[in-house]
């Protein structure tokens, strides 16, 4: 039993022994020409880093060339582009389904006149214009937003602006004031003025005036006198009929013109008159050679719907100017 044993013993150590072999030699070659004492930690090597290669720029994306806005001509069409037909059939439609309906301006007054009534609104309530303009001018100029008083031939207002002009000569005061100035003065009205003492509708002012009226630029605003205005001349009597009755507008927010022009209650003829009045007036701050001036007009009452109207149809024709010339 014993030497069984023994015998089962030197055959596991046996194949130990192969299997020990087999993983050395899978290992690698064996060096047995080294000494013991030779040293274990080996100098390492150290290369230059390899110089990255710039990378190249990004190629920057080509810019996208505006597309040129798309002009439909529907002339030769049986119903405009993306609407359901020229005008509705019935008396109650979607609006957004239709062109919009532009009139002339004598009907458009009529509409304003026939709505106060069927609305039961009051007779005496303002008429107002909004026009849009094309500020543009040659080579990316534009029109500079402006402010204009004009001479309304049925005024508006019941009473009479008050204008103060500025002054130091004893003559031009005395003139002033007999063309019906309210007030009437030289440096002696600045601190009056920025104690709020003192008020007017407008204020004017003689060439020699301006330096000395400065500390009330930033009081006065867009009421200082200036020459683009007409609120700076020598002639205070021609300055005073304008300015008395005249009816100021400006360009708002860079192309919109907001203004009263009338009362409902005038006659046809009248709103007309100060509707062409004010649409000239506006015209004349661009060449006409530029192309029409007023993109979009409307005109609405206070208690009424906008109508739009053909702005065209009021200002004179160029056939007109030149017989006038």
């Amino acid at each position: 039993m014993l030497n069984i044993l023994k015998q089962r013993h030197d055959n596991v150590q046996t194949v130990l022994a192969g299997c020990r072999r087999q993983l050395l030699n899978a290992s690698g070659p064996t060096y047995t020409g080294v000494s013991q004492t030779a040293q274990r930690n080996l100098p390492v090597r150290t290369f230059a880093a390899v110089r990255t290669l710039k990378k190249d720029k990004k190629e920057e994306p080509e810019k996208e060339e505006k597309k040129e806005k798309r002009v439909i001509d529907d002339s030769n069409r049986h119903k405009p582009y993306g609407k359901t037909a020229w005008a509705p059939v019935d008396d109650v439609y979607i609006i957004r389904h239709y062109p919009r309906t532009v009139y002339d301006v004598s009907d458009t007054i009529d509409m304003l006149k026939n709505f106060q009534v069927l609305d039961f609104t009051p007779r005496s309530q303002p008429v107002y214009i909004d026009l849009k303009l094309d500020m543009k001018l040659e080579k990316k100029r534009r029109v500079d937003p402006f402010v204009s008083t004009v001479h309304l031939p049925y005024p508006i207002k019941t009473q009479m602006n008050k204008v103060l002009v500025f002054t130091e000569d004893a003559n031009q005061a005395k003139v002033a004031q007999e063309s019906g100035a309210m007030f009437v003065g030289g440096a002696e009205l600045i601190q009056p003025i920025l104690d709020d003492e003192i008020s007017a509708d407008f204020y004017i002012a003689v060439p020699d005036m301006l330096p000395k009226i400065l500390p009330l630029k930033n009081k006065l605003r867009k009421k200082f006198p200036k020459n683009k205005r007409g609120s700076v001349g020598t002639n205070i009597p021609k300055m005073l009929d304008l300015f008395k009755t005249g009816h100021e507008y400006m360009v708002e927010s860079d192309c919109y013109v907001r203004t009263q022009i009338a009362m409902l209650d005038m006659p046809k003829e009248h709103i007309f008159s100060n509707l062409q009045t004010v649409l000239i007036d506006v015209c004349s701050h661009r060449p006409a050679d530029m192309g029409p001036f007023i993109e979009r007009a409307i005109i609405a009452s206070h208690t009424s719907e906008a109508l739009w109207f053909k702005s065209g149809d009021v200002l004179p024709k160029p056939a007109e100017k030149k017989q006038e010339e």
